[in-house]
């Protein structure tokens, strides 16, 4: 039976403000195994971010190593010892960390794994001090629980079973233990800021406190660690569960298993995992190692008790700013970073997971057949913004999964459907681009929107809906026609003999029915400006290159003139070259990213190169026929000693004491699956020849068109006033109708019935051939009703 101490009660109730901790991670770590359900983190030498019982859940801030002689110094491992980090072996996610001090007093050697089969996190230590220094130095475990998502409201105590003292948390439902192979020599409990172990030891190198209890705010724990004359060698253990004694089984238990056990299992998981890797270790040029690095994390970063749920990184940015007010972090699913990741699993050879996450992607759909701009791994929301190529992506991954005929008996054409009709319903203007910022006309999500429904409507003809795929494809090819008139601007001046070229977003409020579609014109609003700074731009003067993405699914040959003067433009804005190698920032005038002084994002900041975009500026280099080995060498030297990309790179001078170095990863997330995704995607292009995401049947329809489609559209969120008097006139709407138009100011009159589509649009045609010299006016009757729409729309032609 365990007993919780209760007696003696830590001073300095609640304790600080909480804060997480650094997002530029050294190691990602968990086993393979479904039964061990925590997920870890490192950075600066030491752990931290331990998730359980799901992906998306940290559950402590971090977990180090104290050393003091009791007279003349005390330090802690994250700020006073140089650190090396490698993974222990192969295709595992475990590491071996040695911390030593800067004077030569000691030396802290560690192995961090998973429990193979237990929600627990082995570290297997050796503690040397150096000859001189023998049986004069203490070590102390301190520990920040940060259970149930926060900081605040934990509650640490001591807790005695038959034989030992552990130090045990808890919040809520959730409880941690941790213990060790040698028995705590002295323990205590305290308010981080006030009473907690850190503040008793550096004031005088000695634990003086010693509180059984440190209940309902910011805290942590510590414990001494007995150290004989040559140091000690001992494992420490740090286990999870949903009640106390869970927790204390786990932790005892996997004590209970000498490490070199654990180690070998958790290895053979690994390795069993990714043995059949597809062979893409020749095309790298650093041998493969970045490459198997990433196939590990990508399948690390798959929950076990919600299969295919895959979340954009173990990572929250800039965390040591953030406290319990910002939860979400990267630890959430966004549907663009995980089809990414489920495709670039399925480049590497693996169709097992994308399988699952696309399963997963189906069962998180909303009855509109949207999806939440992220979300938790129970599907519950974070952020409920609507991005159209989110909705686009999960077509785009059960279209690639037919392709390696990797649908096994899961029918996604209902899933597929309802994001059909959504991206017809909603668009052409999305609520917000792939940067989550700005709503109205975007390359990057149109050419993804092109794709799906191109996919969507080959998928109906394998249904035999032959007239829904034809209404599909003709609202693709009307995407495809307006490309250009809605994001191509002709009076540019950023180079001063390229007036034309693509921007980054043409702003459309997509609640004004009638937007402005000329590109030439709109002030685009740019987000996360600092204080005091413009914020407000034209919009045909801000730049990405988000239009690449018309190369990669075949929607634009990589030749065409206009990608390749706007490329221009966007060297000329947006590159930077690094020691590296080449990398790109998102736009300019961007404001997400490290402070000019080396600080981190809050709420304002600089925009820094993204290792992601040199991916994809190297899969349009391999489009176009050029040489792409000095981009896949600038992407696995921007990643770290252990093989982690960052979502950015620091591109100014060092700045050694907020540890920003040019070239080398900023406080962003790192790693960044979609990065990882994009490498593995590269380097299986460049095996076949060919772009890894391109899309025969959208190349085959778009590439070599050399006429614009013949419809354009009117619709309830797009109500044209003047339209082209050749092209055909598509009226639609949300429910059933009868339109009454006439083309000669009334004095004769029409009655047409709208036709269903299946999938929440209703739509009449009128004909050029209908056409007079008078503008078309007309009103709808609504059937279903059974009321007139109580007004006319008229528009007129040219």
């Amino acid at each position: 039976m365990t007993r919780l101490l209760k007696e003696h009660l830590a001073f300095g109730a609640p304790g600080i403000e909480p804060r997480w901790t650094r997002s530029d991670k050294d190691g990602i770590g968990t086993a393979y195994s479904a039964s061990s359900l925590v997920w870890w983190t490192l950075s600066a030498g030491i752990l931290n971010e331990v998730y359980f019982p799901t992906i998306d859940h940290p559950q402590i801030r971090d977990l180090q190593f104290m050393v003091t002689d009791g007279e003349t110094f005390c330090h802690d491992e994250r700020r006073h010892t140089k650190t090396s980090i490698e993974r222990l072996c192969g295709d595992s996610l475990g590491y071996r960390i040695v911390n030593e001090d800067a004077e030569g007093r000691y030396r802290i050697e560690k192995e961090i794994i998973s429990a193979p089969h237990a929600a627990c996190v082995l570290t297997h230590t050796h503690f040397r001090p150096a000859a001189d220094w023998c049986g004069r130095l203490k070590l102390f475990a301190l520990l920040a629980p940060h259970l149930d998502v926060g900081g605040w409201g934990n509650t640490a105590q001591l807790a005695c079973t038959v034989d030992e003292r552990l130090l045990v948390a808890s919040k809520g439902r959730i409880w941690l233990a941790l213990g060790c192979t040698q028995p705590f020599a002295a323990a205590s409990c305290g308010y981080i800021g006030t009473s907690d172990g850190w503040q008793d030891l550096t004031q005088n190198k000695q634990l003086d406190w010693q509180f059984d209890i440190a209940a309902g705010g910011n805290v942590a724990m510590i414990a001494e660690i007995p150290v004989d004359e040559s140091g000690t060698q001992f494992t420490l253990a740090l286990a999870f569960a949903n009640h106390l004694h869970g927790a204390i089984a786990a932790l005892t238990q996997s004590l209970a298993i000498p490490f070199t056990s654990h180690r070998d299992r958790f290895q053979q998981q690994w390795s069993r995992a990714c043995r059949a890797v597809r062979p893409l270790d020749n095309v790298a040029q650093d041998g493969g190692r970045l490459y198997r690095t990433s196939h590990s994390l990508l399948l690390a970063h798959e929950d076990k008790t919600y299969p295919g749920a895959m979340i954009a990184s173990l990572s929250i940015p800039w965390g040591e700013a953030r406290g319990d007010d910002d939860l979400g972090g990267y630890h959430l699913v966004w549907t663009r970073d995980m089809v990414n990741s489920a495709t670039g699993l399925l480049a590497s050879g693996n169709t097992e997971t994308p399988f699952r996450a696309l399963v997963y992607l189906a069962c998180s759909q909303l009855s509109d057949g949207g999806f939440y701009q992220n979300f938790w791994i129970d599907g519950e929301p974070y952020w409920t913004g609507v991005q159209l190529d989110e909705v686009a992506f999960p077509i785009l991954l059960a279209w690639k999964l037919r392709e390696a005929d990797s649908l096994v008996d899961f029918d996604p054409w209902p899933m597929v459907r309802a994001a059909a009709g959504y991206l017809v319903r909603q668009g052409p203007a999305t609520p917000q681009e792939r940067w989550e910022e700005s709503s109205g006309y975007s390359p990057s999500t149109l050419a993804s929107n092109i794709a799906a429904l191109t996919c969507a409507a080959m998928f109906a003809m394998d249904r035999g809906e032959t007239q829904l795929a034809r209404y599909l494809h003709e609202y693709a090819d009307f995407l495809e026609c307006h490309i250009e008139d809605w994001t191509v601007t002709t009076e540019g001046t950023i180079v001063e003999d390229i007036p034309k070229h693509y921007i980054r977003i043409h702003p459309v409020d997509v609640n004004d029915q009638c937007p402005n579609e000329d590109a030439n014109t709109g002030m685009l609003w740019i987000k996360n400006r600092a204080p005091g700074l413009r914020a407000a731009f034209p919009a045909k003067e801000i730049v990405d290159a988000g239009f690449l993405e018309l190369v990669r699914y075949g929607i634009r040959r990589p030749n065409d003139a206009l990608i390749e003067d706007s490329l221009r433009v966007v060297d000329a804005t947006l590159k930077v070259d690094t020691p590296s190698g080449p990398c790109w920032r998102r736009y300019n005038y961007d404001g997400y990213g490290q402070r000019a002084d080396g600080g981190p994002f809050v709420g304002w900041g600089q925009g820094r190169p993204w290792p992601l975009l040199t991916g994809e500026r190297a899969h349009y280099e391999l489009a176009a026929g050029r040489d792409i080995k000095p981009y896949l060498k600038a992407i696995e030297s921007f990643a770290n000693s252990t093989g982690l990309l960052p979502e950015q790179i620091w591109d100014m001078e060092d700045v050694p004491e907020s540890r920003m170095f040019f070239g080398r990863p900023t406080g962003s997330a790192m790693p960044l699956m979609w990065a990882h995704a994009e490498y593995i995607k590269l380097l299986r292009s460049v095996q076949e020849g060919v772009i890894f995401d391109r899309i025969e049947a959208v190349a085959r329809r778009y590439s070599d068109r050399r006429q614009c489609s013949e419809l354009d559209i009117w619709k309830v969120n797009r109500q044209l006033t003047q339209m082209s008097r050749s092209r055909m006139l598509r009226i639609q709407a949300h429910a059933p109708f009868r339109l009454r138009y006439s083309t000669d100011g009334w004095q004769s009159q029409f009655d047409r019935d709208s036709k269903d589509t299946g999938i929440g649009v209703h739509y009449c045609d009128i004909s050029p051939d209908d056409f007079q010299n008078t503008p078309v006016q007309f009103t709808f009757y609504w059937t279903q009703a059974n009321c007139w729409e109580g007004r006319d729309y008229r528009l007129q032609l040219s």
